[in-house]
């Protein structure tokens, strides 16, 4: 049969042939002329520019990493360090880019040493950011064989959540030891009094067991809201499930609240829309919320001798429906530096004020928090002269939107 074919002089099938041929070579490791005219496979390095290859592996690096050699010149960098450094250029030295001086360090001391360096600095403009980085030596193979050319790499991450979560703490740690320490030391002094000249002066123990009494029911307060808000704080990450109707929640909290406005002299006014308002929430948390408002409304803006709460429906720019409640005093009003902290923990505009009135400097705080557990937010209007108004959103449940 001449299906393989065969070879005229000896009558062997030519496939037969090259299967042989192909056998023998593996055995002896010989190879023909034309197999070895093949080049071998090129790895991909050496195809490969080492500066795309550079580029391809801190492209996909989330952190702010720069690659240098050892001149000091910039090979390559990824859009996270683009973004804190943006005069960095390639082929520039990086020493000059790089105005830190920790950095520059550590640059120095692993060209140097050869070990792999880590310092933190601190960065003030545009905005205070602290960063972690990381300067190590590095050896990019080359396409010639036992041969690697000496980089630097730099990785940044940033601290600055961290360092401002540690200042919270510490500012928080100081300002409560603060705000207990005071009643303290009061009822300290009056217990004295009262144990020692003031013994049986009656007159006197009425007016000093009145005082300790506001200083102990001050004492619990603070202690009342820093427990609210460390169980808030503690459950931030969970989102309530629950439907609440607002518009009870706000009849409830202007009842209980009316016995303080009597005492001030203001009028509360209620605007709630004839349908029901529903959101998903933690009733208790959103009455201690609105309840803040409400209070701070009249304690600081009784001047005006009226409160206006209104509930109604709103739209947020994507389309999605929102409830809102405003709360709107016509007191002596907020001035504008003192808008962006009110929220801060233990700030207060008035410190004087705002003791005197049973404050503990955690109301707003604490709304600020039940409204971010709710996936809400808090709006402040206010102006010298012209009052202030506090706007709770709060998205409404999906079945009660429509």
């Amino acid at each position: 049969m001449a299906a393989e074919g065969t070879n005229a002089t000896n009558g062997v099938p030519q496939g037969w042939r090259t299967r042989f041929r192909a056998a023998w070579q593996a055995l002896t490791g010989e190879a023909s002329a034309a197999d070895r005219a093949v080049p071998p496979p090129v790895s991909a390095v050496a195809v490969i520019s080492d500066g795309a290859v550079i580029d391809a592996v801190i492209g996909g690096i989330p952190a702010p990493t720069i690659v240098i050699d050892r001149d000091g010149k910039v090979l390559a960098f990824n859009a996270p360090a683009a973004a804190i450094a943006p005069a960095l250029r390639p082929a520039e030295p990086a020493l000059i880019t790089l105005r830190m001086p920790e950095v520059v360090d550590a640059i120095r001391r692993v060209s140097t040493t050869g070990e792999s360096q880590r310092v933190e600095y601190y960065q003030r403009v545009p905005v205070e950011r602290w960063f972690e980085v990381f300067v190590a030596p590095a050896a990019l193979p080359s396409g010639e064989a036992k041969t690697a050319r000496e980089l630097l790499v730099m990785t940044f991450h940033d601290l600055t959540p961290l360092r401002r979560v540690e200042e919270m703490r510490a500012d928080f740690v100081a300002n409560a030891s603060h705000e207990l320490r005071t009643p303290l030391a009061a009822l300290s002094g009056f217990i004295e009094t009262l144990q020692g000249p003031a013994r049986d002066d009656v007159a006197a123990r009425e007016r000093f067991l009145g005082i300790m009494r506001s200083q102990a029911a001050r004492m619990a307060r603070l202690i009342d809201d820093l427990l609210s808000l460390s169980r808030i704080e503690l459950n931030a990450h969970l989102r309530p499930n629950t439907p609440v109707d607002l518009a009870p929640i706000v009849r409830q909290v202007v009842d209980g609240l009316q016995p303080l406005a009597r005492e001030r002299d203001v009028e509360i006014r209620i605007d709630t829309p004839p349908a029901s308002l529903t959101v998903l929430g933690d009733r208790d948390e959103l009455v201690r919320a609105i309840e803040n408002l409400v209070e701070n409304a009249l304690k600081y803006g009784a001047s005006g001798k009226g409160v206006d709460i209104a509930l109604s429906r709103g739209v947020v720019r994507d389309g999605t429906e929102e409830a809102r409640i405003v709360v709107r005093d016509y007191g002596p009003g907020i001035a504008p530096e003192h808008l962006p902290r009110l929220t801060e923990r233990f700030y207060r505009v008035d410190v004087a004020g705002s003791r005197a009135q049973g404050g503990t400097g955690l109301g707003l705080a604490l709304v600020k928090h039940v409204l971010n557990r709710h996936g809400g937010r808090l709006a402040i209007e206010s102006a010298p002269g012209a009052g202030a108004t506090f706007t709770l959103h709060l998205p409404l449940r999906p079945a009660a939107v429509g």
